[in-house]
């Protein structure tokens, strides 16, 4: 196993004085990073809550994907909608349903300059206060234009938690359970997303049920607050301030080893001060004591890191999982399934089969690794697109190919680049650059997906289904060469360790 800055006692020897940019880290910088050491001392009770809190923010990002699907129906309805204003047009209906994606873009923009200031712990509260006033706004509209800003803000809440989940739970998870714990984040995604559909099948026959499938939201987003309030910051982004010499430095080091010991239980009190200066080692001598700028992003390992997470979910999204997706009522209704005539009950099959797969990915995740699993899922997503192709242009006599094809797409993506994409890109940056460097790829994820849903239609228009598959199967062979060449495998090792040997 890797060497885990905060079980072993750092030599002065190890430390060899090098510069301290953000370049490649040459190779008498090496002996810092041994090739073995003893697992972490945690206790797994402890790390729950550190995962939960934050990973409530992606339950809220996926109940918000199903909740909507049904909301847009029910308020569409003109005996049950409640409302005078329920006939809407296509495009008023864009809106409502793509409104959250134009705040998380703004969230994620906004989270570029506030996250490495105000701390991942505060940056969750504040997803959590715009999830709640976005989800408030949203239940009680009075006419349609304060309904489209309740979605703005509820999605400028979820910008915010997609940045900062991720980053918290990485900084805050023992390397031997990190990959499980952010991974478990996308089966919260999931899970609300399934929870989103089953609430909106509950109440869309009943009067003003939208209201109540938004409302759903504001308990949630309550306790997702007051559990984040609640919760330590980040041992290493309070260390990262230390390093960078901002605030008092024994203040910080003292609540860093609080923080240390409420993250990792009773087994850890006795040596928190002791890895905290590890830590605190660790970072200056991978070049953390000097503070970030932008240019820093574009230039050695910080441009390396944003090339493997901005490809990651670039491609995540590129290819084809919005649109495989908006075609899945109709393939089970070409197949005969009679649950395809109703799109709620549909949804509700594809996410329970997305929630069983992300199970797998995570039981098995830091067991594999990342690359076996992005390199199999993908391959299997090859495999899918390319059938789905040829049942639109060869054979639509046969019905069952696109079902095979559809569910095997499905599964495949939530093996690989669902939870792994999310995963990646929280722990490949370095971290003085974590945040911003995270925040330009969760843009990059959301911008990509607004892209891809905005131009699926004419190009479907232009092309065809069976073309437009294609290509996206084209696509994903280039996002296989992409990960076979480029990705590198985190599996085992601590943050400091995947800057100093992976970047």
């Amino acid at each position: 196993m890797a060497f885990d800055p905060e079980q072993q006692q750092p030599t002065s020897s190890a430390f060899v004085e090098v510069g301290k940019s953000s370049g490649e880290i040459s190779s008498e910088r090496e002996p810092l990073i041994k090739d073995n050491h003893t697992p972490e001392n945690y206790s797994l009770v402890a790390a729950i809550f550190p995962f939960l809190f934050p990973a409530l923010g992606g339950l809220l990002y996926g109940y918000e994907i199903g909740a909507t699907s049904c909301a847009a129906i029910s308020i569409q309805s003109p005996s049950l909608s409640g409302i005078s204003w329920y006939n809407l047009s296509s495009l008023d209906v864009g809106l409502l349903t793509s409104g959250s994606l134009y705040g998380a873009l703004v969230g994620s923009a906004v989270a570029f300059s506030i996250a490495d200031v105000i701390g991942r712990r505060k940056e969750l509260i504040l997803a959590a206060l715009f999830f709640l006033v976005g989800a408030l706004t949203t239940t009680l509209a009075p006419i349609y234009s304060v309904l489209i800003i309740g979605r703005v803000t509820y999605g400028v809440g979820v910008g915010l938690a997609m940045h900062a989940a991720p980053m918290y739970i990485a900084e805050t998870a023992p390397s031997q359970i990190r990959g499980q714990l952010v991974s478990l984040k996308e089966f919260f995604i999931v899970l609300g997303m399934v929870g989103g559909y089953g609430i909106g099948s509950l109440t869309v026959d009943t009067l003003s049920g939208w209201r109540y499938m938004y409302a759903t939201s504001v308990p949630l987003a309550v306790i997702m607050g007051i559990g984040m309030w609640w919760l330590p910051p980040s041992p290493r982004w309070l260390l990262l301030r230390v390093i960078q010499g901002k605030g008092n430095v024994e203040n910080q080091k003292e609540a860093a080893i609080k923080s240390l010991c409420r993250l990792r239980g009773p087994a850890f009190v006795d040596s928190a001060a002791e890895q905290v200066n590890e830590i605190l080692a660790e970072l200056s001598f991978v070049g953390e004591d000097k503070e970030a700028t932008f240019g820093e992003l574009f230039r050695g390992k910080c441009k390396k890191a944003l090339i493997i997470g901005g490809g990651l979910v670039l491609f995540q999204q590129i290819t084809g999982q919005p649109s495989v997706l908006y075609y899945a009522p109709s393939i089970l209704q070409t197949a005969g399934f009679s649950a395809a005539g109703d799109a709620t009950r549909v949804s509700i099959l594809l996410g329970l089969l997305k929630l069983i797969m992300t199970g797998v990915a995570v039981v098995v995740i830091d067991r594999l690794g990342r690359r076996p699993l992005l390199l199999g899922g993908v391959s299997g997503m090859v495999v899918s697109l390319f059938l789905l192709g040829s049942y639109y242009i060869f054979f639509s006599a046969a019905p069952v190919v696109a079902v095979v094809a559809l569910l095997l797409y499905v599964g495949c993506y939530q093996l690989s680049f669902g939870p792994i994409g999310w995963l990646m890109i929280s722990e490949i940056f370095p971290l003085k650059l974590r945040g911003r460097g995270l925040s330009l790829a969760v843009l990059v994820n959301f911008g990509a997906n607004a892209l891809v849903t905005f131009a699926f239609s004419p190009l479907k228009e232009l092309f065809g289904a069976g073309i437009l598959f294609m290509g996206f199967g084209v696509i994903c062979v280039l996002s296989l060469l992409f990960i076979y060449f480029i990705v590198p495998e985190t599996k085992g090792l601590t943050l400091e360790e995947i800057e100093a040997k992976c970047l």
